[in-house]
């Protein structure tokens, strides 16, 4: 989940990092407004949910109300990444000695939280990655200030300078593992006067899986955009995401919602994406991308599958997954039956194909016989069933 900058500063402000004020608008005569609030000059930004806003343009300055407002009116409604602008954050602009970029992600090679510490922030910091100090933690104990001082050093900082930025990393280290992020950075942090940090940028993404952990924390933030191209999620989508959080176990409800009619639960050690290009590219018109795995319990999946059969437009179903040991395929199996019975659907009728090899695989491939449904096994690959479900034909399997 991308959380836009002005909710990346209120949850991080919550652990004690310091922001300059802003104000959030949808208006440019509100941009005005505030604008001669906080003290001229200020800064105009788009509120989107990635990065790289200053050299697509999206982060303006403006030294009068009426150069605020010509700014605002110059960036809502504008399209940034396939995202529409209709919030902006109006703050302060502030003077500064010097910036840093400071972040907390996961270290993949090593498997634990790492803290990032740059000697220079800003737009291209991406172009510093040498002189980057990097520090893993164990996450049951946070980074200790002491550790964000060694960071501070070996980054060349000195002095009250060195103590601030340890203690800032303290604060964003905990933010980090309090609120299950997969990343939480400010970029950039800022000395205004020797020993005095100020954040002026946030962003923070938190972890999916733990979305049904932080719904209290994070309800105070507003609305949040949960798709992967971080455009406003449909009706569908959100209800796909509430059936996915009625049960930490598994994955059942990452779904993107399409205008095919061939409604699809896919996965299994990322094969969602090689089954979803594979059908796309042998003519298929699929009415969702769906990720499923990680042993959903069955009336996750029914529920998954009465969803995604309620539009109208569906005519067929195919349930393709790679080799899974982490999922039993007969709980799939029974899932999607329940849900096509649940959907007022006949399952011989809708579903093209199921291939969901692995644990219990010919339990599972029984209980789709049963119900008159061709299976397939591991000896039908994923490109083969693509084009059969793309094509319209049976696989001649049962």
């Amino acid at each position: 989940m991308r959380l836009l900058e002005h909710q990346s500063r209120k949850l991080l402000e919550e652990f004690g990092l310091r922001f300059t004020e802003a104000v959030v608008v949808e208006t440019a005569a509100a941009a005005a407004k505030e604008a001669r609030t906080l003290g001229l000059p200020v800064m105009i930004k788009a509120q989107v949910p990635f990065g790289g806003r200053g050299k697509a343009g999206a982060v303006l300055s403006a030294d009068t109300p009426e150069e605020a407002a010509a700014a605002a009116d110059q960036l809502l409604g504008r399209q940034l990444r396939g995202v529409t602008v209709t919030r902006l954050s109006v703050e302060k602009k502030v003077s500064f000695l010097r910036e840093f970029y400071v972040g907390v992600t996961w270290d993949t090679t090593s498997k634990l939280p790492v803290a990032l510490l740059g000697p220079s922030g800003g737009v291209d910091v991406e172009q510093a990655t040498a002189q980057i100090a990097r520090q893993t933690f164990d996450p049951w104990t946070g980074l200790t200030c002491y550790q964000g001082r060694e960071m501070a050093a070996r980054a060349g900082l000195s002095g009250k300078t060195l103590v601030v930025v340890g203690d800032v990393f303290n604060r964003l280290a905990r933010a980090f593992l309090d609120r299950d992020a997969v990343l939480a950075e400010v970029n950039p942090l800022v000395e205004i006067a020797p020993g005095q940090i100020l954040c002026l940028d946030a962003h923070v993404e938190i972890e999916d899986d733990a979305a049904y952990r932080q719904q209290a924390q994070l309800e105070p933030l507003g609305e949040i955009l949960t798709t992967p191209t971080g455009r406003k999620p449909t009706s569908l989508e959100l209800e796909a995401q509430r059936i996915d959080s009625m049960d930490h176990r598994g994955v059942a409800g990452r779904v993107v919602e399409f205008d095919g009619d061939l409604a699809l639960l896919i996965g299994g050690g990322g094969a969602s994406l090689t089954v979803f290009d594979a059908i796309l590219h042998h003519g298929g018109k699929p009415a969702n991308y769906c990720e499923i795995g990680g042993n959903p319990t069955a009336e996750k999946v029914a529920a998954l599958t009465r969803l995604l059969l309620s539009k109208p437009e569906v005519k067929r179903l195919a349930v393709i997954m790679n080799v899974v040991n982490n999922t039993r395929a007969d709980v799939i199996a029974r899932g999607v039956l329940d849900g096509v019975e649940s959907a007022g659907q006949k399952a011989s009728e809708i579903i093209s194909l199921f291939r969901v090899p692995g644990s219990w695989e010919d339990e599972a491939r029984d209980i789709m016989a049963a119900a008159g449904v061709a299976s397939c096994g591991r000896e039908i690959s994923l490109d083969r069933c693509a084009r059969l479900v793309a094509e319209g034909d049976s696989p001649g399997v049962t």
